[in-house]
Order: structure tokens, then sequence, then C-alpha cells
């Protein structure tokens, strides 16, 4: 990869990981839940069970 890659790559991870902490913080405060495929079936989890993850450290 050449830097210009390298430099795209870490803004979409950056955003990616701050879309997915909000859509957490938000189904947190409204009790929600979300719904994944795990192994062809479709499972409920709680967003109280859901942790925030770390935004990715730069390379």
């Amino acid at each position: 990869m050449n830097r210009r890659e390298i430099v795209l790559r870490n803004k979409l991870l950056k955003g990616m990981h701050l879309s997915y902490n909000r859509l957490i913080e938000e189904k947190q405060k409204e009790n929600g839940a979300l719904f994944f495929s795990k192994e062809g079936k479709i499972v409920k989890v709680k967003a109280c069970n859901l942790a925030k993850i770390e935004e990715p450290k730069n390379s």
C-alpha cells in the first residue's frame, strides 16, 4: 500500500468506529437491541450488553 491508500484506509476505519459507537450509544439510551446474523440465524442482542470499541491507533 502506498501512503495515500494508508491515509484513506485509516480515515475509513476511524469513520466506521465512530458510526458504530454512535449507534451503540443511541440504542443504549433507547434500551434497544441490535440484530445480527450468526451461522445463518438471526440473533437479537440487547444494546446494554455491547461495549464501545476503541478508535484505531494511527499506523
